[in-house]
């Protein structure tokens, strides 16, 4: 049986441990013959992300802080001097400050609010952009999301905010990018036990909410992957300018 993504190439930024999603969305594209390059913040990250790359399919790793324009712009020159297309990248990247995500949400002061928006929502522009000279072939453009983009989540305050401007940024990438054959679109993933998610007070209430779920269960990190490995194949290939909700069905619940 063929695989779903056999001889392409895919970037990933955003894997922090073997916890993140961008893991297992990195193990879901290894499994269906992706090559792979990945994306290090600092020189403690690259040790521990080549650690966790010798299980996966990876062909680079490369240094880039999505906050820094000339790590952008060393990012794009890496790609180009692979000398291949680039067909797939997954932007797995979110930041707010601690205290952000605890005190109320009015009181976000201005630097706060701009870092979680530069990390969280600009990034898949900047991305994309450093991404473009090297999909020759056309592509997808992938991100993750959280339906706090349009709902309150107790505690989620600028991250949602942050999240909202992201899938804005989604369809506004689709649509310019369509011309270039690139697919853009999110992926609204349901509460999954990750570094990220337990910095949010009282998220383990939430996971204790999924008996609401139409499905009675929290989400699969595999099912959040898999839809990724969806996203990249040629199975999606008229699919644009989408938020897929993998969430056991949560985000119809209306209580």
């Amino acid at each position: 049986m063929s695989k779903l993504l056999e001889g392409r190439f895919a970037l990933i930024l955003g894997i922090a441990n073997r916890w993140s999603l961008a893991y297992s969305i990195a193990q879901a594209f290894s499994r269906e013959g992706a090559e792979l390059a990945l994306t290090y913040l600092g020189d403690r990250q690259k040790e521990s992300l080549q650690e966790l790359a010798r299980d996966l399919n990876v062909i680079a790793t490369l240094p880039c802080d999505v906050t820094r324009d000339d790590d952008l712009a060393g990012l794009t020159a890496s790609l180009r001097a692979m000398g291949r297309p680039l067909h797939a990248v997954v932007h797995s990247l979110a930041f707010a400050n601690r205290d952000d995500l605890t005190r109320p949400f009015l009181e976000t002061g201005r630097a706060g609010f701009a870092l979680a928006n530069d990390v969280s929502a600009y990034s898949l522009v900047a991305v994309a952009r450093a991404a473009m000279p090297a999909m020759t072939e056309g592509g997808s453009v992938s991100t993750l999301t959280y339906q706090g983009s349009t709902r309150v989540v107790p505690n989620y305050n600028v991250m949602g905010v942050a999240k909202a401007a992201l899938e804005a940024s989604v369809r506004y990438l689709a649509s310019e990018l369509g011309e270039r054959r690139v697919r853009v679109n999110a992926i609204s993933a349901g509460p999954v036990k990750t570094a990220a998610a337990r910095a949010i007070k009282g998220f383990s209430s939430i996971l204790e909410n999924s008996e609401r779920a139409p499905l009675r269960r929290n989400t699969d990190p595999g099912e959040v992957a898999d839809t990724a490995v969806f996203l990249a194949s040629d199975l999606a290939r008229g699919v644009t300018g989408n938020i897929l909700f993998v969430d056991a069905g949560m985000h119809v619940m209306g209580f």
